[in-house]
């Protein structure tokens, strides 16, 4: 059993694939062919925002903020809570990242967890939809905007999701998402989006992200070499194509794990989703009750021998890794990152697979129990 499926999904489409791909070597147009602009355009559309391709997602959070000329003495506020990359850009433009606890039931972080920890120096808010599930946006933009910040959605894992009937990718001043093959949308390779309302800022990072080009050898600001390649665009034109009805599975998949790990007090199961706040459930996460979270690594072993592939995000915050080291006083954060365990997660896992691993679950945390 895989804990993501790519090849169930390749061989639904894997012609069109192929096609596609074949069409790009065919043509030999690899940096920057049609296909990239043709992407642009679709997700353009699919999210109502001006949107550049990228490399990858942390450069899309680095542009992001290089576009807003954040620097040195600048506070961004960040979740501890997450992959990486969050924190990283903004040390990489000399800022100073400022961790804000999570909730315990979304894994997100919210308006009142930010404001406890703004600074007069606050220049940019960063939440993170995490796990497939948006972050309550208009609020956070409603603070953001009272507070003259920007609102940097990093929304990594939740491109398509759903804040109160308003897409991911949608809200904020900018947005930024990734491709990489784990992520609900993802290419074969690397790959990364930004989306953005300002015509301004969108001028401005397009540029950024091909030297600080506008135009061939018309350079107007330093940039960097962040380019989508024109197979992993062709690639996710044909993902796109069967991208809702594969949101519409996982959601299926999530309420069948949901309905099987309910019934016990050791398990908390994720948040019940709806269709104005629907998840793409880029991972199906759930809590360890606090008698049970010690025995983790052990439940997890035991579940590698019958099969049962598990993983751990995030196990470790940010805010407690050397180069981050914060006193932020993250009390969610810090329980949670020792209780989270994720379970396989795709759009075409069968009724039995789950079945077969929420039973092996369920007796292996039993036999911790008793």
């Amino acid at each position: 059993m895989n804990f993501i499926d790519l090849r169930k999904q390749y061989q639904r489409i894997k012609d069109d694939i192929d096609n596609s791909v074949f069409e790009v070597l065919n043509n030999a147009n690899f940096i920057q062919g049609d296909q990239v602009k043709k992407l642009e355009k679709k997700l353009s559309e699919y999210t109502g925002n001006n949107c550049v391709t990228c490399a990858n997602g942390t450069d899309a959070l680095y542009v992001a903020l290089r576009s807003l000329d954040i620097k040195e003495g600048d506070d961004v506020i960040v979740p501890s809570f997450t992959w990486v990359s969050t924190a990283e850009v903004v040390k990489l433009v000399n800022a100073n990242p400022v961790f804000a606890d999570i909730e315990e039931n979304s894994f997100n972080v919210s308006v009142k967890s930010i404001e406890q920890v703004h600074t007069p120096n606050t220049k940019a808010i960063i939440p993170v939809s995490m796990f497939g599930k948006a972050c309550n946006l208009e609020e956070i933009d409603k603070y953001a905007k009272a507070k003259n910040v920007t609102l940097i959605e990093d929304a990594a894992q939740s491109f398509g999701a759903k804040s109160n009937g308003r897409l991911s990718c949608s809200v904020a001043d900018i947005s930024t998402t990734s491709f990489f093959p784990a992520k609900p949308l993802g290419c074969y390779g690397d790959g990364g989006a930004i989306f953005v309302r300002s015509e301004e800022l969108f001028e401005k990072i397009s540029a950024i992200t091909k030297h600080g080009q506008k135009g061939r050898y018309n350079y107007v600001d330093i940039g960097v070499n962040s380019r989508l390649d024109t197979i992993q665009a062709a690639i996710l034109l044909e993902k796109i194509k069967i991208y809702e009805d594969e949101i519409i599975k996982r959601n299926i998949v999530a309420d069948k794990y949901n309905e099987l790990l309910s019934s016990t007090s050791y398990l908390n199961i994720p948040e019940s989703t709806d269709p104005n706040n629907r998840s793409v459930w880029a991972q199906y996460t759930l809590k360890l009750s606090k008698e049970i979270a010690p025995f983790r690594e052990q439940i997890m072993g035991q579940l590698k021998k019958l099969n049962i592939p598990t993983a751990l995000y995030y196990p470790a915050p940010i805010h407690q890794q050397k180069p981050y080291l914060s006193n932020a006083y993250l009390p969610n954060t810090e329980s949670i990152s020792q209780r989270v365990l994720s379970l396989p997660m795709h759009p075409y896992l069968s009724v039995q697979e789950i079945e077969e691993i929420s039973e092996k679950l369920l007796s292996v945390c039993e036999s911790f129990i008793s």
